[in-house]
């Protein structure tokens, strides 16, 4: 039997490596990981992490106009960038800390470099400018994704949401382009810290994939609070003017001045350099690493889990990816994730909250559907003159009743979510719900107080 330096080797140590690292490692085996960046990947040190603590920063702004209402006198606020992401760093670091703690403490070899495939077994493993070379009797790729951009005349003077975290100084005036989740979060957060934000996009309506209702609806709320939205419109080119100033042009619509320009027009797979084609391992059409159910790819000693292998590009579901394939490899316990009615959330403001299929899903999926809508004007802001409304729907199997989505915008949506995913992931029906006592005086009670199915006016017209 072939003799190898490690029985696992994990080139990544994001959310999805560390996990299976560690759990690997528990189990007896001998594990190194290569990091090229710093411990914790995307969603600690430059994505899911940085970002909430920055929407918490963006919010206080909002809540101190709401105070007033309630009697509170508030001074003249000042927002300190420098100051939070000071303070943003140092926990950032204290977080990547516990990461590599952790790896430590499993008896994982980490290896603060690069690693690329030799061949089908071998890496070359580049620290600290030397380089050397390890076996492993198996291979977890858990390399992530990372931004894309598009090939637009002046693209070199923008930024992604990589920079975003750590400007030097909060600018005046910024486009965002950009439909999906991450645009759409920064247009509010900068929006929400004093920036003049215009977010564009080149699509009809923001956040595809998402059901109508939910994306029509936080446009509308957005718009309410002076958050410019752009739609059906795309970049021709950027140009930087001798003061610095950007200057994007849309063809036929008034060009947009701004100091900072930043696209979150997706993301890619982050496989370049890996030496993929060294050891065989295939790609998708999408230019990702190709798995089975099991997150294995066409070579037999070779795995991928995460965002590398674009299913569902969320942090948790790259933690059960990883957790699901230690359970196979070195457990002896057959374990596929179910990558089916997993939550999510859009930290926007107002945020959004969602679980299973949209109204549009379900009406291809299920001969009969019934749709429970509410809008309603949250309690918190009974004092103040605000429009602001909330969004709940259910989407309902009609033939057995069970609820098929949950989607909520609206304060605390994210929070309320998690618990409806229950439900939903379980299977329950819309009856069962209703047997839930209402806890009130909350926002949550409408959940299971939704009574008569939702007719828009156009389907009664119909019939």
């Amino acid at each position: 039997m072939a003799q190898y330096d490690y029985d696992l080797f994990v080139i990544g140590a994001g959310s999805g490596g560390v996990r299976a690292a560690r759990l690997a490692a528990m189990a007896g085996a001998k594990v190194g990981v290569a990091e090229s960046y710093r411990v914790g990947g995307t969603c600690v040190i430059r994505g899911c992490v940085p970002k909430k603590f920055m929407v918490y920063a963006s919010e206080f702004a909002r809540e101190f106009e709401l105070a007033a209402g309630y009697g509170w006198t508030v001074g003249e606020a000042h927002f300190d960038w420098r100051a939070f992401l000071a303070n943003k760093d140092k926990e950032i670091a204290r977080i990547s800390g516990i990461y590599t703690r952790n790896l430590n403490n499993a008896g994982v070899d980490l290896i603060l470099g690069s690693a690329s495939f030799v061949d089908p077994h071998t890496l070359e493993l580049t620290e600290r400018g030397k380089t050397h070379t390890v076996t492993a009797a198996k291979i977890l790729i858990a390399t992530g994704g990372r931004p894309k951009l598009p090939d637009v005349p002046g693209i070199e003077h923008v930024i992604t949401s990589n920079e975003a975290f750590n400007l030097p100084r909060l600018p005046k005036r910024m486009v965002i382009v950009g439909g999906g989740y991450i645009a759409v979060e920064f247009a509010c957060i900068f929006h929400g810290l004093g920036v003049d934000v215009t977010l564009i996009y080149r699509g009809a309506n923001i956040l595809r994939g998402f059901d109508e209702d939910v994306r029509s609806h936080l446009v509308d709320e957005m718009n309410k609070r002076g958050l410019k939205v752009l739609l059906s419109c795309s970049h021709e080119r950027i140009e930087m003017r001798p003061d610095g100033v950007l200057v994007s042009h849309f063809g036929e619509g008034l060009p947009v001045e701004a100091d900072v320009v930043m696209f979150a027009t997706g993301r890619e797979p982050n496989v370049e350099g890996l030496g993929l084609d060294k050891a065989g391992v295939k790609l998708n059409d999408q230019g990702a690493v190709a798995v089975d159910d099991y997150s294995r790819t066409n070579v037999e000693h070779i795995w991928a889990v995460g965002d590398v292998t674009d299913r569902l590009a969320l942090t948790p579901v790259a933690i059960r990816e990883a957790a699901a394939f230690a359970q196979t490899v070195f457990y002896d316990r057959p374990t596929r994730f179910d990558h089916g009615n997993v939550p999510t959330a859009v930290f926007s403001q107002p945020p959004i909250g969602a679980v299973g299929l949209t109204e549009a899903e379900a009406r291809h999926q299920y001969k009969q559907i019934d749709i429970y809508l509410t809008r309603f004007r949250p309690m918190r802001l009974a004092f103040v003159a605000d429009d602001e409304r909330i969004l709940m729907k259910l989407v309902v199997d009609r033939a057995s009743g069970r609820v098929l989505g949950c989607h909520i915008v609206g304060h605390d949506g994210p929070e309320m979510i998690q618990l409806a995913a229950i439900a939903v992931k379980a299977g329950l029906t819309k009856a069962q719900w209703d047997d839930t006592c209402a806890l009130h005086p909350t926002a949550a009670e409408e959940l299971v107080t939704l009574r008569e199915p939702y007719r828009p006016q156009e389907l009664v017209a119909a019939e």
